[in-house]
Parts: structure tokens; C-alpha cells; sequence
């Protein structure tokens, strides 16, 4: 096997460019995750708030009517 190795060596440095090769493709995965998971979290963050605000403006409107329908009642009382 190492005579193998040192004749692809002799051949014009395929081993130096599969070397290359693996240390472009190690430098593109992230070593550090804690970036990646706070975009997630951002994201869903993101999320959550625009399902609160389409709620909240859906029944925003019941809401204020029945408010106004309990000041009314006060009021008259």
C-alpha cells in the first residue's frame, strides 16, 4: 500500500490534490453551530409572531365589540 501511495505520489501529486480537494470541502462545513441555531430560533420567533398578529386582527374586532357591549352596560346600570 505505501508503494502505492509513493508512486501516485511520483505521478504528478494525486495525493496532494485529493488533500486539497478534502481540506476545500472540510473549510465549508460550519465547525460552529451556535450561529445556525440562532437563525432557527430567530425564525421561528419570527413565526410565532406573525401567527399572533393575523389572530389577534381576526378577533381584534369581536373583542372590541364585546367591550363595547360591557361599557354600554355599565354605563346604563
Amino acid at each position: 500500500m505505501i508503494g502505492y501511495v509513493k508512486s501516485l505520489q511520483k505521478k504528478g501529486g494525486e495525493i496532494k490534490m485529493i488533500k486539497n480537494i478534502t481540506s476545500r470541502i472540510k473549510s465549508l462545513v460550519p465547525r460552529n453551530k451556535k450561529g445556525q441555531t440562532l437563525v432557527e430560533y430567530a425564525l421561528i420567533l419570527a413565526f410565532i409572531s406573525i401567527v399572533a398578529i393575523v389572530v389577534l386582527q381576526a378577533v381584534g374586532t369581536q373583542v372590541k365589540s364585546k367591550f363595547s357591549q360591557i361599557s354600554s352596560a355599565l354605563s346604563a346600570s
